[in-house]
């Protein structure tokens, strides 16, 4: 059997193979290339899918909460408090428009801990960004009820939930704004870089389209601020043809998941959780375990690939290590120990059975 890779992309591809290249060629012939009509359809399909009013196609996923920051007003000297265990862009979006970020523990279920937001609320507080890791939902009832009472906006990073659920309502229909990646690992993915932002705030949507592109107006006068950050009508019509799939392919990611669950369930390991009335996409399977390194590198030697998503965590990054007080605040605790035990599985909804099988038996026998 071939190296089992953690995530394959490539595989993702081959399923859509023939309805992709047909549309890069539509596109290549048409000889519109941005901000036409296969980025408008998406925009328009996406909102709808989320249950949002208005989405704004953009670069990247960084750009989606660079620009979905400026766009509800968050400026320089302002504290948006989040999770440390995230990807790095989390972070470094907050960084990169002169806020603050303000990191915050993290529940048993890796997500942003309520109980330690009301700890850290100041009178700068600005955000507060819920970041939907692994496939699974945050607190979002939680999450709401500290944005009423303190009247501060959530936003919802969701650039691994695509199409998960939270009581019935699809991640990203929650918060002031969502922002998401269609990096080519996510479970919508292009075949590189794209992002959005979505809201229901008519306001935010005009000023984030003057945003993305030069603070241009429907005249191409540039009014206001504004810098370029475009998805592309190629990733765009990649995207309308994946997005079709997207359902299918969580209920697939789904299936894997609960056969690691039943394979694994003697093991001295820590499963993901899943909350009450969610629905976990599982863009990573992500389990806890002791000796971490030890088992993913005799699980490499054995031909499957892992992944440790994060470690560190941003909060110990040489860059961000000056906006967390000192080495003896234990307010990071949960998140600094978890991090030191996360191994994330293959996963991906393409996964043979015989795969999959392999990935049991060897973690069976190695524990």
């Amino acid at each position: 059997m071939k190296y089992i890779k953690c995530a394959e992309p490539g595989r993702v591809y081959l399923a859509h193979e023939t309805e992709i290249l047909e549309c890069i060629t539509t596109v290549a012939r048409s000889g519109n290339y941005i901000l036409s009509e296969e980025v408008s359809r998406f925009e328009s399909d996406f909102a709808s899918y989320i249950g949002m009013k208005f989405c704004v196609g953009v670069a990247s996923g960084t750009d989606a909460l660079i620009l979905g920051m400026i766009g509800i007003g968050i400026s320089p000297g302002d504290e948006v408090l989040l999770p440390s265990l995230t990807a790095t862009a989390t972070v470094s979006s907050v960084e990169w428009i002169g806020a603050t970020p303000v990191f915050v523990d993290i529940t048993d279920d890796m997500t942003i801990d309520p109980a330690e937001i009301l700890k850290k609320i100041t009178t700068k507080t600005k955000a507060i960004i819920g970041v939907h890791l692994y496939g699974g939902a945050c607190n979002m009832d939680a999450l709401m009820k500290i944005s009423d009472a303190f009247d501060i906006p959530i936003i919802e990073d969701c650039a691994q939930s695509c199409g998960a659920l939270y009581k019935n309502s699809k991640l990203g229909s929650f918060g002031k704004i969502s922002c998401f990646s269609f990096y080519p690992t996510k479970n919508l993915g292009a075949l590189g870089d794209g992002g959005a932002i979505l809201t229901n705030d008519e306001g935010v949507f005009k000023k984030l389209l003057k945003l993305r592109q030069y603070g241009w107006n429907s005249d191409r006068v540039s009014i206001s601020k504004g810098r370029v950050s475009r998805l592309d009508e190629i990733q765009a019509a990649i995207l309308n043809i994946k997005l079709k799939y997207l359902d299918q392919e969580n209920i697939s990611r789904r299936e894997v998941a609960k056969k690691y669950s039943e394979g694994l369930s003697s093991l001295p390991v820590e499963l993901p959780k899943e909350k009450n009335g969610s629905f976990h996409v599982y863009h990573l399977y992500v389990v806890k375990l002791q000796n971490r390194d030890k088992v993913k590198s005799m699980l490499h030697s054995k031909g499957i690939g892992t992944g440790i998503h994060y470690f560190p965590p941003v909060h110990e990054n040489p860059n961000f290590q000056s906006y967390f007080p000192s080495d003896n605040d234990l307010s990071l605790n949960q998140t600094s120990l978890g991090s030191r035990e996360v191994l994330s599985l293959p996963m991906h909804p393409y996964l043979t059975i015989e795969e999959i099988g392999k990935v049991i038996t060897t973690l069976n026998e190695i524990i």
